[in-house]
């Protein structure tokens, strides 16, 4: 494995050439001091993404083929090709597992496949890595005792499978590896600084920051919180048949991200980027990056005149890529005791808004998981400065050590 690179920022909005950043105690982010990082990794972080490899529209596939490329009605009515309940023997190897990494005193945060063996379960993860990062993307387990077990042998179960299919990544500015999706009381309307996952609201098609993400579900809402989940390159083909100046505008790095706050020391507060690209080598496959959210909460820099304002163009695009997606996906419901993994390199996910049961019943929980799978480890060859980074991508804040609540904080 190739050693780490620094992280890098844009030095504006204007100069797409990246300046080198550095942490305050700045080191590879793959030889981390162990005293604040338990396995000597930290996570890489956002980034712009290398400008001069960026591809032209002219090169962007017309229309893609192949396992990436699926329709809703290929699995709707066959969940035979998407669900793998867990049999009583993997549910017993799991367990038996985990109480003895409980039974080790190891920190979650140094839980890996060396302390936290699965002979048998672990070839079907295998093989499902394979599937995430070249199939169709996406599985469905179910029986996962979620409503048997209490909150440290889920976490550590949980957390256990995860170690087969990529590395943890911190997950917002505190660190978390082990994230909680749960109606908090924050605001949704304060986009700027709030994180939608922590309310009720709806959660439009997006990808988060991480190769792959698991949702476990704990708890589930009184109504709504359901899942829908849409191949991005079948949503490319149908945009290239129905709206091919919306494919461009989207190839172009025009769009601002916000991070709103989660930043390092001497870091902007947003990044530049297109919302598709093309592998920087591997196969040359189309990748997304996608959060309407994190491009609509940027006004407190447009209206000071620090970035561009969202044009009357990108709106017109925004509006399309959403009603497409909404149109092609596969909706799901997630019961107590499923887990959900998904690609962010070709899928695109969203939740409906939801209600919680009264107290005290307890609140709709999902419990996440940001994975990265890095190029030299059959990872996507994406054109970021971090690619092959084991850790690529998440949310790092200068310093923060990795931390896996039980609950949300």
């Amino acid at each position: 494995m190739a050693p780490g690179i620094l992280v890098e920022e844009a030095q504006s909005t204007a100069d797409a050439s990246p300046s080198v950043f550095k942490h305050k105690n700045a080191y590879r982010n793959q030889d981390a001091p162990r005293d604040i990082f338990p396995d000597g990794i930290r996570t890489s972080g956002q980034h712009p993404p290398l400008y001069d490899v960026l591809k032209p529209y002219s090169e962007f596939p017309k229309e893609i083929t192949g396992p990436t490329v699926w329709k809703r009605e290929d699995f709707v009515n066959n969940p035979e090709r998407w669900v793998h309940p867990f049999t009583d023997e993997e549910v017993k190897e799991l367990s038996d597992t985990a109480d003895a990494f409980i039974a080790s005193g190891t920190p979650l945060t140094g839980i890996s496949q060396e302390n936290f063996p699965l002979p048998k379960l672990g070839k079907v993860l295998t093989n499902l890595r394979d599937d995430l990062l070249n199939g169709k993307g996406f599985i469905l387990f179910k029986r996962f005792p979620a409503d048997v077990w209490g909150a440290e042998k889920n976490a550590v179960a949980y957390m256990g499978l995860g170690t087969y299919l990529g590395y943890f990544l911190s997950q917002n500015g505190r660190g978390h590896v082990l994230g909680h999706v749960k109606d908090v009381g924050d605001d949704p309307t304060q986009i700027h600084t709030v994180r939608i996952y922590r309310t009720t609201a709806r959660q439009f098609f997006h990808a988060d920051d991480g190769d792959i993400v698991g949702l476990l579900c704990v708890h589930r809402a009184q109504e709504g919180g359901e899942s829908d989940i849409v191949s991005v390159h079948h949503v490319w083909n149908t945009l290239q048949q129905e709206h091919p100046d919306v494919a461009e505008l989207l190839t172009k790095p025009i769009w601002y991200f916000d991070r709103k706050g989660e930043v390092s020391e001497g870091q902007q507060e947003w990044v530049r980027q297109p919302v598709v690209y093309l592998e920087n080598g591997g196969k040359g496959r189309l990748y997304c990056k996608w959060d309407p959210y994190y491009v609509k909460s940027l006004t407190r820099f447009s209206d000071k005149g620090l970035i561009p304002a969202l044009s009357e163009e990108q709106l017109r695009a925004m509006q399309i890529l959403e009603e497409t997606c909404q149109r092609l996906a596969l909706h799901m419901i997630l019961e107590v005791g499923d887990i959900q993994f998904l690609s962010n390199a070709h899928l695109l996910h969203a939740r409906t808004a939801y209600k919680d049961f009264a107290p005290p019943a307890p609140r709709r929980h999902l419990l996440r998981l940001w994975l990265a799978t890095p190029e030299s480890e059959g990872g996507w060859a994406l054109p970021m400065p971090d690619s092959d980074e084991k850790k690529r991508g998440g949310i790092q804040v200068n310093n923060t050590p990795p931390k896996a609540p039980l609950d949300a904080e």
